[in-house]
């Protein structure tokens, strides 16, 4: 995953704008977008920080208020599959098929599909060696 441009950066690139180089020429120079050097500029001058902007989105579960509700449904109805969960459910929460797996990988809950025994004329899917 990429991370944010150094602080030293933001700053000498700053310093370059505001001591009269253009926007363009400076980021020809330190090797970034011309979008970037802009953005930095602005904000600086709105602002007065060049700090990064935190990186990542929302980590925190829209089912926690649903949690309670997600557990006796599964304890209810064990061969449940991730997509069916909040299809039952009338709630203004929206979420996704990864944000469920996610929660219930936090919650140590993992579907997995029921191993059958083998069929009655013997080991057809499995391949046996050669004699000899």
């Amino acid at each position: 995953m990429a991370r944010p441009y150094s602080r030293d950066l933001r700053e000498r690139v700053v310093r370059a704008v505001e001591g009269g180089l253009s926007r363009r020429r400076a980021a020809s120079l330190f090797a970034v977008a011309i979008s970037t050097v802009v953005d930095w500029v602005r904000v600086w001058r709105d602002s007065g920080s060049l700090a990064a902007k935190p990186m990542g989105g929302d980590h925190s579960s829209r089912l926690k208020s649903e949690r309670a509700w997600l557990l006796e449904r599964i304890a209810a109805v064990p061969d449940l599959t991730l997509r069916n969960p909040g299809r039952t459910r009338r709630s203004r929460i929206r979420v996704g098929y990864g944000q469920c797996g996610a929660f219930f990988a936090a919650e140590g809950i993992s579907f997995k599909k029921i191993v059958h025994a083998p069929s009655k004329s013997g080991l057809t899917s499995l391949r046996r060696a050669p004699p000899g």
